[in-house]
């Protein structure tokens, strides 16, 4: 493990990885600058030339949060569908994932490897495949299932349920794997004392596992947030429960030469993911790597 250490740290490959960061971060950072230069500016002119003579202005934000002339943007209206939407949705498969986790890992039942071999293999299922099936379901019911006609804020419940039900199969497959690599003897130990399984879980397994939980909770709230199709196709595309996504994707087709807008909004949107992921870095790394070395 040292010599490979040894090989990564090397001056070559630091050197590379270095290339890469910076030239994946260039037109992050282009995005950026221009979301704060005026219009004029950004429509004549490359984002470099800033840094010749700067000329900012916070105009940008104020018209796609509040609305400009035009009515474009007014994406202050949508940040709290993107957050009713999100939590919810990271939440829920986070709880029952966990609970599944548990039970595959360390209760004995008859078909536990069965069960465990098709969570693996519902991963393969892309969610586009069953868009249009729960679009069905919810609007005019499927086999014996009534349809929900849901309006207004009820229609956050069908984009929680999609996001949750095809979230579980990877949550499950990720904890039970982290799970499994709990020390035997120290949950033997605990059975042994007469530790139930719900203090083994809140007491033992929770404290261990909080690395993958936030690692699962980053990635799916990453997703979620970021998430165009499932909301535009069943949460109505209305800005009573439309998220960002859905706002940014209409100010683009609409108004697509407002660049300054689109740049802004881009940024707004992109705000609250970087925060929970700085936020919560270390977990995640640690996350990452639990369980890659023994000993």
């Amino acid at each position: 493990m040292s010599g490979v250490r040894e090989r990564l740290a090397s001056r070559a490959l630091t050197s590379i990885a270095v290339v890469i960061a910076v030239l994946w971060t260039t037109p992050t950072l282009g995005l950026l600058l221009s979301s704060f230069r005026p219009e004029d500016e950004i429509k004549t002119t490359g984002w470099w030339t800033v840094f010749g003579a700067p000329r900012l202005t916070l105009d940008n934000y104020g018209e796609v949060l509040s609305g400009g002339g035009n009515g474009s943007g007014r994406l202050a209206e949508h940040f709290v569908n993107s957050v009713v939407i999100t939590l919810p949705s990271v939440l829920f498969p986070l709880v029952l994932a966990f609970l599944a986790a548990y039970a595959l890992a360390w209760i004995d039942f008859r078909g536990r490897d069965a069960l465990l071999v098709g969570v693996f293999a519902l991963q393969i299922v892309p969610l586009q495949m069953a868009l249009v099936p729960l679009l069905k379901l919810f609007s005019r019911g499927w086999l014996f299932l009534p349809g929900w006609h849901l309006t207004g804020p009820a229609r956050f419940g069908p984009v929680w349920f999609a996001h949750t039900v095809f979230a579980l199969p990877f949550a499950v497959f990720l904890l039970h794997n982290f799970l499994a690599g709990l020390p035997r003897d120290m949950i033997e130990a605990a059975r042994v004392d007469g530790a139930s399984h719900g203090t083994l879980l809140l007491r033992i397994v929770l404290p261990l596992a909080r690395p993958a939980l936030v690692t699962f909770a980053v990635i799916q709230f990453i997703w979620v947030w970021n998430d165009l199709l499932v909301a535009l196709t069943l949460s109505g595309g209305t800005a009573e429960t439309a998220p960002m996504t859905v706002r940014l994707a209409n100010l683009a087709g609409t108004y697509g030469n407002e660049w300054q807008r689109l740049t802004a909004g881009a940024f707004v949107a992109a705000f609250v993911p970087l925060l929970v992921f700085f936020a919560l870095r270390r977990h995640f790394a640690r996350g990452l790597l639990a369980g890659s070395v023994k000993g």
